[in-house]
């Protein structure tokens, strides 16, 4: 009798959603194939930087709109985030990809060569406008399961916004956004296909203006009536510069002057530096922000003048969640790469060849499953503020392949094929096993529980949510602002019209893959 009241009383076996039902929503995720292309092709044409994202989030809104989802525009005090939210009752998953492109990497999709489409204007040096497509692909696929099978559960889909100014997802668990959800897939563009688990080496960090106020004077004729803020700044920078030494290793820091005065013969009044700051662990980030202000305030007093610093952005080191990784890794392995064509692998090539960059194909495999014993000991590097929304609910990142291996971050390099069938077929392949893992966490309540046993018994015993925002602080939406105001009307007749072409290559004629 007491083991049937213990059988009665077990959790649910763990049981993956059935190869019928996965087989069906990856047919689902094909038969929105175009749609990806579209909307991979037309993210990748707005090019908007963080905080300006008002087209890429309008257009990528009223699709899930017209597809039964009810949107919330301006969540956490930010215009151009949002929450798409749909269905009742059942786990809540959260589903999310950045959106914001980088400032000056315009570049001409599918040509080899480095060239701007708009000169000066911002561009997709990350592949950022591949990851939504993605999520939006997956998530109808996975309605339309639901709906047509009785599966019970809740979807809601929200934006990384200024992910590149690392300036948004901290505020956004601040205010809420995150209360009541289960789990969260996060997705981010690679050359590569897998996932990752355990602490996952990426810095966190915090970006702080420091703003001097100085007094303005004759510099050659009464020098000795004024106080340099530049002076100020220049001493903060030299003091850091220093101080580096004798910093962990694990720590990356890095800054420019955003304000350094109005012409040389006035001494300057008011100057500024920005700053991010990073390292591996809360503590170590909050010693670098602490040393930071400490540094200033001595250039400050050093010359006479005074300072004040903003919080511009935040990120926590990244953990990812073990069961939701070993599930979606299973999905993963179950989709495998994308088929390339001649085509596409000649394209690759190509670019890498002209760009002077080591030769690799594009990868026919996936990689294997990213876990702390794989990956070794991390000595610090970038960072990416999917890492608060990590230590608020269970979450894992999907690394998905849309681009060609061995190009640079952060630049043109990485730009030229992201409105090309290369980012077209990883953004589909993904979504193939990102539906899939949905369909898993919505019919598996085993995977919902051991998602959120192993964050509140192996994750937060390791470390606690410790970030530096306060409730005074506030985003700085402000940003890159002026240089769209200046850029969007030159960027406009270069927007993608999916009635009229079938691809952005088509509209802009170029011939894929490129003549050799």
């Amino acid at each position: 009798m007491a083991a049937a009241i213990a059988s009665a009383h077990a959790a649910p076996a763990f049981a993956d959603a059935s190869p019928a039902l996965k087989k069906e929503v990856t047919a689902g995720v094909e038969a929105r194939a175009k749609l990806v292309q579209e909307m991979v092709d037309s993210g990748f044409s707005f090019a908007e930087p963080g905080f300006q994202e008002f087209k890429t989030s309008e257009y990528l809104t009223s699709i899930l709109e017209k597809n039964g989802f009810k949107i919330t525009h301006g969540v956490a005090g930010i215009p151009t985030a949002w929450t798409a939210t749909w269905g009742e009752g059942g786990p809540l998953l959260a589903l999310g990809s950045d959106l914001d492109g980088l400032l000056g990497l315009s570049q001409v999709p599918g040509s080899p060569q480095i060239k701007p489409l708009v000169e000066g204007a911002p561009g997709h040096g990350e592949g950022h406008n591949s990851g939504m497509p993605l999520v939006i692909a997956a998530a109808l696929a996975a309605k339309e399961a639901m709906i047509k099978h009785g599966i019970k559960g809740r979807l809601m889909i929200w934006p990384g916004i200024a992910e590149e100014l690392l300036a948004t997802k901290a505020y956004y668990v601040r205010d809420g956004l995150f209360d009541g959800v289960d789990a969260c897939i996060f997705t981010h563009v690679a050359n590569s296909f897998s996932t990752a688990w355990g602490r996952m080496g990426h810095n966190g960090m915090v970006s702080v203006e420091y703003s001097f106020k100085g007094k303005t004077a004759h510099a050659a004729g009464d020098p000795w009536d004024g106080h340099s803020a530049l002076d100020a700044v220049e001493i903060m920078d030299t003091a850091w510069n220093f101080r580096r030494e004798h910093l962990p290793v694990t720590q990356r820091s890095h800054y420019i002057i955003t304000n350094g005065g109005n012409q040389p013969n006035i001494v300057p009044s008011d100057a500024s530096v920005w700053y991010y700051f990073r390292d591996n662990s809360f503590e170590g980030v909050k010693y670098l922000y602490k040393t930071g202000n400490e540094i200033a305030q001595a250039a400050a007093m050093a010359t006479g003048t005074k300072v004040s610093h903003r919080i511009l952005g935040y990120a926590a080191p990244n953990w990812g969640n073990k069961p939701l990784a070993e599930a979606a890794y299973k999905n993963i392995k179950a989709v495998g790469m994308p088929k390339w064509s001649a085509g596409d692998q000649a394209f690759a090539r190509m670019v890498q060849e002209t760009n002077g960059r080591e030769l690799e194909p594009l990868r026919s495999e996936i990689d294997e499953l990213s876990t702390p014993e794989t990956r070794g000991t991390s000595l610090g590097g970038g960072s990416d503020d999917i890492g608060d929304i990590m230590w608020t609910v269970p979450t894992i990142t999907i690394r998905y392949p849309s681009n060609i291996p061995n190009m640079i971050g952060h630049n043109v390099l990485a730009a030229i094929a992201m409105a090309t069938p290369v980012a077209h077929k990883g953004a589909v392949q993904g979504a193939k096993a990102l539906a899939m893992t949905i369909l898993d966490f919505m019919t598996t309540p085993k995977l919902v529980q051991d998602a959120k046993a192993y964050q509140q018994n192996v994750q937060f015993k390791a470390d606690k949510y410790d970030p530096v925002i306060t409730a005074d602080d506030t985003p700085a939406i402000w940003l890159n602002e002026k240089t769209m105001a200046e850029m969007r009307p030159k960027m406009e007749p270069y927007y993608y019209d999916p009635a009229k072409y079938d691809t952005y290559l088509d509209q802009l004629g170029i011939a894929y893959p490129p003549a050799p």
